[in-house]
């Protein structure tokens, strides 16, 4: 076993942010808790995952923050979980209180997603 288990994991899922390359080279063990505390409701089963990618979604895509990369992959990550497009579009609603541009942001990736996957916004459930 490694000494930075959840970052490996993190990477060998998809989820790793290639933002933190640096620090994690710099401090792997801060980042190593860092991300031990960031992942621990879904690993102790708290939080499914499916919510925990609502979440992620509603953090990088509020208006404090617009983090297109993150929205891209928690959006497609959420989808992969069985996230329709219309529960996406929700959080993305719930966080637009914040401000309309993150529904600006993230209606376009929602958009890409559901292409990618043969879906359209008039028949969103690919019926």
């Amino acid at each position: 076993m490694t000494a930075t288990p959840i970052s490996d994991a993190a990477r060998a899922s998809g989820q790793w942010n290639q933002a933190w390359d640096e620090a994690a080279v710099l401090d792997p063990e801060w980042m190593e808790k860092f991300l031990d505390m960031a992942t621990l409701p879904v690993r102790k089963g708290l939080i499914d995952p499916k919510t925990y990618e609502f979440l992620a979604i509603a953090v990088d895509a509020s208006c404090t923050h617009l983090y297109s990369p993150g929205v891209k992959r928690h959006i497609a990550k959420a989808l992969d979980l069985g996230a329709t497009p219309e529960e996406v579009m929700a959080v993305l609603q719930a966080v637009a209180v914040l401000g309309i541009h993150s529904v600006a942001l993230g209606a376009p990736i929602l958009g890409n997603e559901m292409k990618a996957r043969g879906l359209s916004a008039a028949n969103p459930k690919g019926e």
